[in-house]
């Protein structure tokens, strides 16, 4: 922001600008409890709204989908035959051939049977199944945490953004209304209050600028949460994050893998299709005013393994257990670099937040010593603007610097897997 006016203003004005500028900074410095500008209505808290989120979501859905595919898995993979009997039914007779009233009719009932230890083999598939829906669960509740934690400082930087604006809107409403009464009392120039008036305006624009942002990042909030109240972003910091193995992401992956591996067992022992036992019922009729004669009939149905059926399937869950070792594995890098790279991000923060405060701080005196200077007319008016100018934007990024150390702080509760 710059100033274009000259002359000089009374000292009560220039006390005014100062004590906007201090204001400004006291909307601009949040607690160190709650994010800047955000106020938990409604007693909201990030756990909640991290869990309105993941129940709003799609993938909630799909999770639950999956949990009752599992289920309904188990059911049958607890049945008495392997798959689904089968009812047979056939009939012949010698109508449109001899005529002589011949009739052959058949009933049978087949039912697949269970190849040795293919039962159990298949209740441990969908047992590793179901512990990978509940575990897709919580993976999912971590990533929309991430969003929600993200979310609400992105509105905590926004809103202390709309504070500043609103401050320094009103700041310069107040000096371009006593630069106006100075220009009709003939102590300034006209042009001093075209300035000041350009400047308000662009405040203004700032200002609705800010505004309109803020709204947008509410807007997107509802959306994600379906909540209208805001909660307190900010969590303890642990000191040590917990072992990978506890990740949610990372147990997914390993139940990925347990189930790979289960679906693999199974395809070793289901070497051949499932073996059938057929019970059959048959009527004869050896022609016309005999006797129909009932026979009962037992058989066994054995398919044979073959390589073309066994090898692509083999093939198949073979690749799923390496794809799903390879990418626990890379996940478990990953995570490991990322949780340095975050705890780094959080004492660089820190640091930078230091900073700025005490430049805040620096500048802030520098400004009131100025401000005395002025009004004992040892400085002329644009320094001390700049001065005021200064300590403003040294606030103002007091402010985002602070935001940003609280954002970091939550990414690095994200990276180690810790959900609100």
């Amino acid at each position: 922001m710059k100033f274009f006016l000259s002359g000089r203003l009374p000292g009560v004005l220039a006390g005014g600008v100062l004590s906007c500028v201090l204001l400004s900074a006291a909307l601009a410095q949040p607690s160190s409890s709650a994010p800047p500008g955000v106020t938990s209505a409604g007693n909201v808290t990030l756990a909640q709204a991290s869990e309105s989120a993941w129940q709003r979501a799609v993938q909630a859905r799909e999770a639950d989908g999956q949990i009752l595919r599992a289920q309904a898995e188990r059911l049958a993979a607890s049945s008495l035959w392997a798959a689904p009997p089968a009812l047979e039914l056939s009939h012949r007779n010698d109508r449109w051939q001899t005529n002589q009233g011949r009739r052959e009719s058949e009933v049978g009932l087949a039912w697949p049977l269970w190849l040795p230890g293919q039962r159990a083999a298949r209740n441990a598939a969908v047992d590793a199944a179901l512990d990978l829906g509940q575990a897709a669960v919580q993976a999912g509740r971590l990533h929309f945490a991430g969003l929600v934690r993200e979310a609400s400082w992105r509105m905590a930087a926004q809103t202390a953004e709309v504070g500043l604006a609103d401050t320094q809107a009103k700041y310069l409403k107040g000096v371009a209304d006593d630069v106006e009464r100075r220009v009709k009392a003939g102590d300034l120039a006209h042009a001093d209050a075209l300035a000041a008036k350009a400047e308000l305006l662009s405040a203004t624009a700032a200002q609705s600028a800010a505004r309109e942002r803020l709204q947008a990042l509410r807007s997107q909030w509802v959306v994600l949460t379906g909540l209208q109240a805001i909660p307190d972003a900010t969590e303890t910091l642990s000191a040590s994050g917990p072992d990978l193995s506890s990740h949610p992401n990372v147990r997914l992956a390993e139940l990925t893998v347990d189930r790979a591996r289960k679906r693999l067992d199974v395809v070793n022992v289901s070497r051949r299709e499932p073996p059938e036992v057929i019970f059959r019922l048959r009527q004869d009729t050896p022609g016309r005013a005999e006797v129909a004669q009932n026979s009962m009939g037992i058989g066994v149905s054995i398919p044979f393994g073959t390589d073309g059926r066994n090898q692509p399937l083999q093939a198949t869950a073979l690749s799923e257990l390496d794809i799903a070792q390879t990418a626990v594995q890379r996940l478990r890098d990953r995570l490991t670099a990322e949780a340095v790279v975050a705890r780094a991000a959080v004492l660089s923060a820190q640091e930078q937040l230091d900073a700025e405060r005490t430049r805040a701080g620096l500048l802030r005196e520098r400004a009131s010593l100025i401000d005395r200077s002025f009004k004992a007319g040892e400085t002329p008016l644009p320094e001390l603007l700049r001065s005021l100018n200064a300590a403003s934007q040294a606030e103002a990024a007091l402010a985002r610097q602070q935001t940003a150390a609280g954002l970091t702080r939550a990414q690095l509760q994200q990276t180690l897997g810790i959900l609100p």
